[in-house]
């Protein structure tokens, strides 16, 4: 029997994005669509930047979640256009970003607050940080380093 398709929603919201594993690859907005296939299952996702190295990662994280739950044939489709984008984010991603320490993307390119304190007086230390898709910033107030994850 083929499980529903919102229960394999539910089941990716618990893969962890193997970068940041606070949060799912669900609320970062990577998975993008499923659908049966007969008795295949498709997941289609699509990379946060091209030559993301994490994505085979991702991919195999999906394959054994299902296979784990009893979906024994899955297609994994990358799917680049629409080219992913920070507003795919869930809501629910941006504070678990925050609440792990790291300052979610702001459309003013840069964090307007730190993740620690809330204060908003910060500095650019690098833009790069940790992974490619964060810089390294830091509060001027509680004087601690924290990640921003870039908008992209």
């Amino acid at each position: 029997m083929k499980p529903d398709l919102a229960e394999v929603w539910q089941w990716l919201d618990a893969v962890p994005d193997p970068e940041i594993p606070v949060i799912s690859v669900v609320d970062l907005g990577i998975v993008r669509g499923l659908a049966w296939e007969d008795n295949t299952l498709t997941v289609a996702i699509t990379p946060t930047y091209s030559g993301c190295p994490a994505t085979s990662v991702i991919a195999m994280d999906i394959e054994t979640a299902l296979y784990d739950r009893g979906v024994r044939t899955v297609r994994i489709k990358t799917q680049i256009t629409p080219p992913w984008t920070t507003d795919w984010l869930s809501e629910k991603g941006r504070t678990k970003l925050r609440d792990y320490g790291i300052a979610p993307p702001s459309p003013a390119g840069g964090p307007d607050r730190c993740p620690r304190c809330d204060s908003t007086r910060l500095t650019r230390i690098s833009q790069f940080g940790s992974t490619p898709c964060k810089a390294h910033w830091r509060c001027d107030d509680c004087l601690e380093p924290f990640d921003y994850f870039k908008c992209i």
